[in-house]
């Protein structure tokens, strides 16, 4: 009997918005393992923004997806059989190789986790890249400190609502942006007191002005756009950006911003960051970030889809905003 498994495949490059037909559900024989080889059965993965950026034809941080290979993303799983002395049937494992069922590979595109937590899905969202990048964005390069006052948008997002709750616990006066009334009201329970509902407001620069009188010290961007060019028109002089995600930028093929010569001006440092960077402090954060949900400091929402079959679907909300929190999809 064949060992099968689904993917999902990628078919062709969208053209501004990604559709359903930029995807397809394949079925797959899995090879007998080979030496050094591990057989992982994903139990769940991790659906991103950023993965839009790889549907471009072109090289960044991370390679491109091809055309007729099965993507690929941050999953977690279980080995169920293994060729490789490092890892045994029943282990829990990370990788990037998500958007697939079962996979073989190689021992070293596997890892397992250093650090435990309660339930293994966190490993994708708020104790994984997610909430690392959030904590990583806060503490290392924006410096934020006590008593500043920081603007974060797509604050109800994955990244977005760890980071409002870290500023907090940080000492930081917190203005958050999202869309829609439940984001908001999902905001306001995890303490944040100045919310703007973007798609009730006109002018997001005036909004952010009446709600910062004095101006922002700290930008956490998770959009880019005119939430962007909000935060530097606001910006008090020397105040630090981090540029975690461009969102509103992802299915354009043109962008630009009116407020850019006020970095110069205001003399603001913007930096991007990519928390691959900082993997080597992964584990301490981890275990911060435990202790914080022990204690109640931090809480967490996921958005949850099942099958593989629902992977593209949650892809394609991530942009039409019908996520709070972790967008993820439940495999097994």
């Amino acid at each position: 009997m064949k060992d099968l498994s689904r993917e999902v495949r990628f078919v062709s490059r969208p053209n501004g918005a990604s559709t359903h037909s930029n995807f397809e559900i394949a079925e797959v024989e899995l090879q007998p393992l080979g030496s050094g080889e591990v057989r992982v059965r994903n139990t769940w993965m991790s659906v991103d923004p950023y993965m839009r950026g790889r549907m471009r034809d072109y090289e960044s941080y991370l390679p491109p997806f091809q055309i007729g290979k099965a993507l690929e993303g941050a999953a977690v799983g279980e080995v169920v059989e293994s060729n490789d002395p490092g890892f045994a049937t029943g282990d829990t494992v990370l990788s990037m190789m998500g958007w697939r069922e079962v996979f073989n590979a190689p021992a070293a595109a596997l890892r397992k986790p250093e650090v435990e937590v309660s339930s293994p899905e966190m490993y994708l969202g708020v104790c994984g890249n997610t909430g690392h990048t959030a904590y990583i964005g806060l503490a290392d390069v924006i410096k934020l400190q006590p008593g500043q006052v920081i603007f974060i948008s797509a604050a109800a997002g994955a990244v977005g609502s760890i980071a409002c709750q870290i500023a907090k616990l940080m000492g930081a006066t917190v203005i958050a942006s999202a869309g829609g009334a439940e984001k908001c009201a999902y905001l306001k329970q995890l303490g944040v007191e100045k919310i703007i509902d973007y798609k009730k407001t006109e002018n997001l620069s005036q909004a952010l002005a009446e709600l910062a009188p004095s101006g922002i010290d700290a930008y956490f961007d998770n959009v880019g756009g005119d939430h962007l060019d909000a935060a530097l028109a606001s910006a008090k002089t020397f105040a630090r950006f981090a540029l975690c995600g461009m969102t509103s930028g992802y299915n354009e093929t043109v962008s630009g911003l009116s407020n850019l010569l006020m970095a110069i001006e205001k003399r603001l440092l913007l930096q991007g960051f990519f928390v691959p960077d900082h993997f080597s402090r992964q584990a301490e954060f981890i275990e911060k970030m435990n202790r914080w949900i022990r204690n109640g400091d931090v809480t967490y929402r996921e958005t949850v889809e099942v099958g593989i079959e629902r992977a593209p679907a949650a892809f394609l909300k991530l942009f039409s905003g019908e996520n709070i929190g972790k967008m993820l999809v439940k495999l097994a």
